[in-house]
C-alpha cells in the first residue's frame, strides 16, 4: 500500500511512472454486457432483489458451473455478493470459530491472511517455494493439520504466483481433506485464464465428496473485466449457502439489481470475448517471462494462470543498487519506483519474501518500457 500510494503521488505530481500492481484486466467490458446493465437501468430493474441474488443470476452461474466444469448445483446452494472478497470472508463466517485454524498455503493473496483473523480463526501459514512451483504439496498438508484445523484455502490458478494446481494434485490434496474432514475455500476466481492449452480443474469436480466439502468462489471480475460491478458468487452445500445468505441478508443485503442484470448476461451469452483476453494475456506473459529471464539479477517461473509474475530478487540482496542497499524485497521496491520510475509489489505481503509481482494486466508497450527500466536500473 506504500509503494502504491507513492506510486499515485509520482502520477499526479507528472512523473513519468509505470505501475505493475493492476490486480484487474486492462480491458473494457465487453459492449452486449454494458448493454444489459444500461436496458436494467431503463427498465427500472433498481430495487432490492432476493439477498442471495436472483434467481436469474443464480441459474446462469448453475448453467455455467455445468457447461465450463460438469458441475451440477442448483439456485439455492448459490450465494451472490458484492465480489469474490467478500464470498471468502462469508464462507469463513459460515465456517470458522474462534479459535478454528484454517491451513493457508503461501504465497498467498494478502486479504486471505486477514479475513481468517477478521472471524477469529489462526491462519496457519504453509510455505511452498519456488521450487515447487509456489504450490501446496499433500504431505506438507498433511504435516499442518491439527485437531483443530477446520479448513484448507485454495486459490486456482493463483494470485500472486500464477501457477495452477493440475488434476492429480488436487486429488492428493481432496484426499487428505477428506481423511482429515476439513472444509475447502476454493477460490476459482482465474479460471477462466489458464495457458499453454492447460485445462483447468474445478476442486469441486474431483468427487462427490470433494464437491460437499467444498465452497466454491468465483465471479465476474476477471473474465468480463468487470470489476467495478462488484459481483461474485459461491457454490457450496444447501447447509452452508444457507448460512452465507443468511450472513449476506444481515450485513450488506442483496448485491446491486443492474450488475445482477449484466452479470447474468456475461454468464449466459456468448463467451467469445473472454477467450480473445485470454488469449492477449498469454501472449503478455510469453514476453515478459522471456525478456525477465534475460535481465542479469533476476528471474521467474512461467505463471500457468491468471496476470501475475513472481520475479526472484535473490541474486540483488545485499548489492546496494543507486546507493540502496537491497536488503529485501520491501526496499527493492521502494528504489525501483523512486529511481527505476517502475512500481511493483513486494512479495512480503504475500507471504513471499525477496520476491516482487508484476501484474501483465497492462498493455505491451507499458510491458517492453517497464523491462527496459528494470534492465536500465540495475545496471546503472
Amino acid at each position: 500500500m506504500a509503494i502504491d500510494a507513492m506510486f499515485k503521488q509520482m502520477k499526479a505530481d507528472g512523473i513519468d511512472v509505470i505501475g505493475f500492481g493492476a490486480g484487474e484486466p486492462d480491458f473494457d467490458t465487453p459492449d452486449a454486457i454494458k448493454e444489459a446493465g444500461i436496458a436494467a437501468i431503463r427498465n427500472n430493474v433498481t430495487r432490492y432483489t432476493p439477498a442471495a441474488g436472483t434467481v436469474e443470476l443464480r441459474q446462469a452461474v448453475c448453467d455455467r458451473m455445468r457447461a465450463d466444469f460438469g458441475l451440477d448445483y442448483k439456485p439455492a446452494q448459490v450465494v451472490v455478493s458484492s465480489g469474490a472478497k467478500h464470498l471468502v470472508y462469508l464462507a469463513l463466517r459460515a465456517l470458522v470459530n474462534p479459535g478454528d485454524e484454517v491451513i493457508l498455503p503461501a504465497p498467498y493473496w494478502v486479504s486471505y491472511y486477514e479475513l481468517i483473523k477478521m472471524v477469529g480463526g489462526v491462519p496457519v501459514v504453509v510455505t511452498a517455494t519456488e521450487a515447487e512451483h509456489f504450490k501446496l504439496t499433500a504431505e506438507k498438508l498433511e504435516g499442518a493439520i491439527t485437531p483443530k484445523t477446520k479448513a484448507i484455502m485454495l486459490n486456482n490458478p493463483s494470485n500472486p504466483t500464477g501457477m495452477m494446481y493440475g488434476r492429480e494434485e488436487l486429488e492428493a490434496i481432496a484426499a487428505v481433506c477428506r481423511k482429515a474432514d476439513l472444509y475447502v475455500i476454493s477460490d476459482e476466481i482465474y479460471a477462466c485464464l489458464t495457458y499453454d492449452g492447460l485445462k483447468f480443474t474445478s476442486f469441486a469436480s474431483l468427487s462427490d465428496d470433494a464437491k460437499e466439502r467444498t465452497i466454491l468462489i468465483n465471479g465476474v471480475s476477471k473474465a468480463y473485466a468487470m470489476t467495478g460491478w462488484r459481483i461474485g458468487y459461491a457454490c457450496a452445500n444447501e447447509k452452508v449457502a444457507k448460512v452465507m445468505a443468511n450472513y449476506v441478508s444481515h450485513s450488506t443485503g442483496s448485491p446491486v439489481a443492474i450488475s445482477q442484470k449484466a452479470s447474468a448476461a456475461a454468464l449466459s451469452g456468448p463467451q467469445d470475448e473472454v477467450e480473445v483476453m485470454r488469449k492477449a494475456f498469454e501472449e503478455r506473459r510469453d514476453f515478459i517471462v522471456r525478456e525477465m529471464n534475460a535481465i542479469p539479477g533476476v528471474s521467474c517461473i512461467k505463471p500457468e494462470g491468471a496476470f501475475y509474475v513472481m520475479m526472484n530478487l535473490e541474486q540483488l540482496i545485499g548489492k546496494t543498487i543507486h546507493g540502496v542497499e537491497i536488503t529485501n524485497d520491501d526496499v527493492f521496491a521502494d528504489a525501483f519506483l523512486k529511481y527505476g520510475l517502475v512500481a511493483v509489489v513486494p512479495g512480503s505481503g504475500f507471504g513471499a519474501p525477496n520476491f516482487v509481482r508484476w501484474s501483465y494486466a497492462t498493455s505491451m508497450d507499458n510491458i517492453k518500457e517497464g523491462l527496459a527500466r528494470l534492465k536500465k536500473f540495475l545496471t546503472e
